[in-house]
């Protein structure tokens, strides 16, 4: 909507250009987190404190106040021209009346064109219904002029209406988090500001109550309702030393959680920066939207112009007024309201959509690939499977002592936060500190290498055995599970296997990706047998294990190769390089890592592969509608703008043609956040 605050000065950056109150930055910014964070750190949010709440009957009713003067003084100018048609009502007094009527809804956009034309934009929405509308008063037709305006700035009211709704919807996910916390200070609770708390003070958190900051839990357990972060209301339950992060509601006992993140570092913080940024690296439909109405504009008024003097060079009856009638009501018709309040708007509703469903986007481009994507390439563990291991069986040589041996193994895979490894941590039990490791080295693809006691320690996959010529007998293709080969002084110690089990809903999500007509592609570093046994349940025809960093990377090449597009789905940070080959690169569990919100294009906020097909549907309603309004836009204008060239269409028809179009597509693209995925 117009900005009527006397003390708002444009923003204008070197070129002239109008950055602000500007349609982009009223569906954009003005529906930003930004802001809203800032707010967030400077108020506390009670229910008195002042706020401008959007949903407040007074300030609705303020919104429609310029609009609700102007419709009753035009209703009642129409109702004595046409019915009651008293003498005074003529003359100088009819022509004031309308004019008090325009000037609530008219005179802010004037003072938007003059400010644009002041600064060289020139051609502006604001221009156009202002010079529509002043030529209408300059040839009589005041009605129609104050009826036009009066539309347009109910359109723009509706614009407001459904910004706000999606700002509301960013605002939710704020208010997931308090303001205030309690913290023990000298072992005594403190209600004190969220912002003011330091790292590594101990937080107190009561039943019901939302945590503030990010931290670790110290109570032996707790169970959190985390439905802020993943979209999944089930009870979380965290053991001491877990994370918790800000959002997470304490649902049983009192529980004590220690600060690991400053309030401005939280997850749900980046989360909101994420969603912000968004909105910065827009869909090519934007992009090309927004270069169509900068050439399209001035076409119209140029075209405007020609139909209004050209005629007097071919036709005998020439009228001046008839013809500046049909140019006023072309300007009407023609004003790209409908596409540039819609388009971005679609797209912000596709963003808003997927955040309430635990997905992020990076930006609606991703919304526009992900909805022509043609393959799904996923990695095994974690992604498709529960990433959760146990060892099965060990099998050492009687040679080794196998105590020691796996004492060992642990203290090596200490320093790997892999799955494997953590289930290895389990098997074994407490770690033996007095194991000095030296030379220790990752050898990516393979496994880990050090010295202890000055002989070279190996753990790893049979491609580090090979590697180091090590000799063993054992037949790796007859073994399912996975396998982690150990060789202690340059001999075969022997190996421990290792098993993982399924995702409950990964036989949803490669059932729903084959509804979308989406190939399902399996890749993993794991040995192919486990790898072959997991896609033959999930019903995957091309599944690839044994595979390097490298090799990944090739099999996309591949498929790339054939013109297809690419969606990659994994840790983001291990598989830097396969994401940064794909089309979109989407990180699985994105909360359990800051690189992996920095490294992926789409964040999946649980670990819930069905939300891969999710965000595809996302992203193809999205697209679905957009082009719905693009469709509806340009039909009903094409239409309209043919008869009011030809004298046929009045300037009530290019109403609905400009204003009535664009409630339209407002409404058609709010719809997406309404919609069950």
């Amino acid at each position: 909507m117009i900005n009527t605050d006397k003390n708002h000065k444009h923003i204008y950056n070197v070129q002239g250009k109008q950055l602000c109150c500007t349609q982009e930055e009223k569906i954009y910014t003005n529906a930003g987190a930004k802001e809203l964070i800032k707010e967030k750190h400077q108020h506390d949010h009670s229910d008195d404190d002042g706020h401008d709440h959007s949903h407040s009957d007074s300030n609705l009713f303020k919104v429609f106040l310029p609009s609700i003067i102007s419709l009753v003084l035009l209703l009642v100018a129409v109702y004595l021209d046409n019915f009651l048609k008293p003498e005074w009502f003529t003359g100088l007094v009819r022509i004031v009346w309308y004019v008090v009527a325009y000037i609530p809804v008219g005179f802010p956009v004037i003072k938007e064109a003059v400010e644009s034309i002041a600064k060289g934009e020139i051609f502006s929405e604001f221009l156009l219904m202002s010079i529509a509308t002043i030529g209408a008063f300059a040839i009589g037709e005041y009605p129609e002029g104050v009826a036009v305006m009066l539309f347009y700035a109910v359109g723009e009211v509706f614009q407001t209406l459904a910004v706000k709704r999606a700002k509301a919807n960013i605002k939710s996910l704020l208010d997931q988090r308090p303001d205030e916390v309690t913290v023990l200070r000298n072992n005594q609770p403190q209600t004190v500001k969220a912002e003011s708390v330091n790292i590594g003070e101990i937080i107190q958190l009561k039943s019901g109550e939302k945590l503030g900051l990010d931290g670790v839990l110290l109570s032996e357990t707790a169970s959190f309702n985390t439905a802020a972060l993943t979209g999944e209301s089930k009870p979380d339950t965290k053991a001491k030393g877990e994370t918790v992060l800000a959002g997470m509601i304490n649902l049983n006992t009192v529980a004590q959680i220690e600060v690991t993140t400053a309030y401005t570092d939280s997850k749900l913080s980046k989360i909101l920066e994420l969603v912000q940024n968004a909105t910065s690296q827009k869909a090519p439909t934007e992009l090309f939207i927004r270069k169509f109405a900068k050439i399209y504009t001035p076409i119209v008024v140029l075209l405007a112009v020609a139909i209004c003097l050209l005629p007097y060079f071919f036709v005998a009856d020439y009228q001046f007024t008839d013809w500046l009638y049909r140019a006023l009501v072309f300007l009407v018709i023609s004003c790209p309201c409908a596409l540039v309040i819609s388009i971005p708007l679609g797209y912000f509703g596709g963003i808003g959509a997927a955040s309430k469903n635990g997905i992020l986007f990076k930006g609606s481009n991703f919304l526009d690939v992900l909805a022509n994507i043609q393959n799904v390439v996923m990695d095994k563990t974690g992604t498709m499977t529960e990433g959760v291991f146990k060892v099965q069986e060990v099998v050492f040589d009687k040679a080794f002592n196998q105590t020691e041996m796996l004492q060992m193994v642990d203290a090596l895979e200490r320093l790997s936060t892999h799955p494997v490894a953590t289930a290895i941590h389990e098997y074994v039990g407490k770690t033996n500190n007095e194991i000095k490791l030296e030379n220790t080295e990752e050898i990516a693809g393979h496994g880990l290498k050090a010295e202890v006691n000055g002989k070279q320690l190996l753990v790893g996959n049979f491609k580090l055995m090979n590697k180091f010529n090590i000799q063993h007998d054992v037949d790796v293709s007859k073994i399912v599970y996975t396998i982690i080969a150990v060789a202690y002084d340059n001999k075969f110690v022997g190996y421990l296997t290792v098993a993982d089990s399924i995702k409950q809903d990964s036989q949803n999500t490669i059932d729903k990706l084959k509804m979308l007509n989406v190939k399902p592609t399996m890749l993993s570093g794991d040995k192919s047998s486990v790898v072959k046994f997991v896609a033959e349940q999930l019903g995957i025809a091309n599944a690839f294990g044994d595979l390097l960093p490298e090799d990944k990377v090739s099999k996309v090449k591949e498929i790339k190769a054939k013109n297809e597009t690419v969606a990659f789905v994994g840790d983001g940070v291990n598989d830097a390089p396969v994401v940064a080959l794909s089309d979109v690169g989407i990180a699985m569990g994105g909360l359990g890592s800051d690189a992996t919100i920095e490294t992926a294009d789409v964040v999946i906020q649980d670990d819930k592969p069905s939300k891969i097909p999710m965000a595809i549907n996302i992203g193809k309603q999205t697209k679905k509608i957009v082009w719905q309004n693009i469709t509806l836009a340009f039909v009903v204008k094409g239409i309209v703008l043919i008869l009011g060239a030809g004298g046929l269409a009045t300037m009530w028809e290019a109403v609905f043609a400009d204003v009535g179009v664009a409630l339209l597509a407002i409404l058609n693209a709010v719809r997406i956040q309404r919609m069950k995925f």
